[in-house]
């Protein structure tokens, strides 16, 4: 992984293994919004995976409905073609 993204994911990363044991689980989503979070960083690069996790964020309240709610099934930006091997 790169940089910028183990970067974006360390914060991530902390919550999980210090916050989150502290609170317990509440997230309404499957994937948890954390998971989902360094799961966008990861497939969509540090940037659009951050704006994906806020938005995850801003859906994540009391008067949402909650559910399954993938990375892949996100709608802001289009998958990026993958490199093909030479």
């Amino acid at each position: 992984m790169r940089l910028g993204r183990r970067l974006a994911v360390l914060p991530i990363r902390l919550y999980q293994l210090v916050v989150s044991p502290a609170l317990g689980t509440h997230c309404k989503y499957h994937p948890s919004c954390s998971r989902y979070a360094i799961e966008s960083v990861r497939a969509h690069g540090d940037l659009r995976g951050l704006v994906l996790a806020s938005w995850r964020l801003l859906r994540c309240n009391p008067w949402s409905r909650g559910g399954h709610d993938p990375v892949e099934a996100q709608r802001l930006f289009r998958p990026r073609p993958r490199a093909r091997a030479a």
